[in-house]
């Protein structure tokens, strides 16, 4: 069976494309690290690929604020393409700073009707600090090509900007009522995470969000980080499975893509 194209997009200050590559290729796509720059000229060159990933990082800096200038960049040629190919099947993810980009691009959450406008930001952590330790998810929907509904993926995060706060409650009950509530934060044991294990503060422990389609997926959380055994701290007791947890995420989306 034909391996299907995946996009990493890099630029910038962009950090954690080796990472994201090496989760796609493990999951069985054939993958391309590219330059931003090059489908500012010209953005039917995305039409190639069937995923496209936005990896974490500090792109341009930080500057103004995460993923800011990033967004603008996109929105005027990048983002309309990107549009068309989600509504014709191709998959787009999000890990961290790629999170923040495709909210501030108005590619998630994307409810019917925002016709591309923002609705949603990555506001401080309530802590006031740079959270950076292992957590644990839950995908909370059925409706994500990336997730299984009810399994939980351990991996870390790594972030200072990953409140999730929407527009208004009409946004928060739009999301709820499609689906769209794709990941939250939980304690080891599966109930709700208060902070550390919620270590932004988001309301109702929202760690990560999907589209109405299902096809773009944002987490903060990096589970690019956990893809091999050895990716978890206990591996060295030898209990890990033989796979990281966050390998499903990459793994659901190249079989969807198929």
């Amino acid at each position: 069976m034909t391996a299907p194209k995946a996009l990493v997009l890099r630029t910038a200050g962009t950090n954690c494309e080796a990472e994201m590559c090496h989760a796609f290729r493990r999951a069985g796509a054939e993958v391309d690290l590219v330059h931003l720059g090059r489908f500012l000229e010209a953005p039917e060159r995305l039409r190639a690929y069937r995923i496209v990933g936005f990896p974490g990082g500090f792109s341009y800096g930080d500057d103004i604020a995460s993923g800011v200038v990033y967004a603008v960049e996109m929105r005027k040629r990048v983002t309309p393409e990107l549009r068309r190919m989600v509504a014709d099947g191709a998959l787009v993810l999000g890990v961290c700073n790629g999170f923040q980009i495709l909210v501030r691009a108005g590619l998630l959450p994307a409810t019917s009707g925002s016709d591309g406008a923002q609705q949603a930001t990555l506001a401080p952590n309530l802590s006031g600090h740079f959270e950076c330790r292992w957590i644990r998810l839950e995908a909370t929907t059925d409706r994500c090509a990336f997730l299984t509904k009810g399994e939980f993926i351990d991996c870390p995060v790594a972030h200072a900007e990953g409140r999730f706060v929407v527009k208004d409650d009409a946004v928060r009950e739009s999301m709820r009522a499609a689906g769209q509530l794709a990941l939250r934060y939980v304690t080891p044991d599966g109930a709700a995470a208060e902070y550390p294990w919620n270590p932004s503060g988001t309301p109702d422990g929202v760690a990560g969000v999907c589209d109405p389609t299902g096809r773009v997926l944002g987490l903060m959380p990096h589970p690019e980080r956990n893809v091999e055994s050895w990716h978890h701290p206990d591996w060295t007791l030898g209990t890990t499975p033989a796979e990281g947890a966050g390998l499903g995420v990459f793994r659901n989306a190249v079989r969807a893509a198929r």
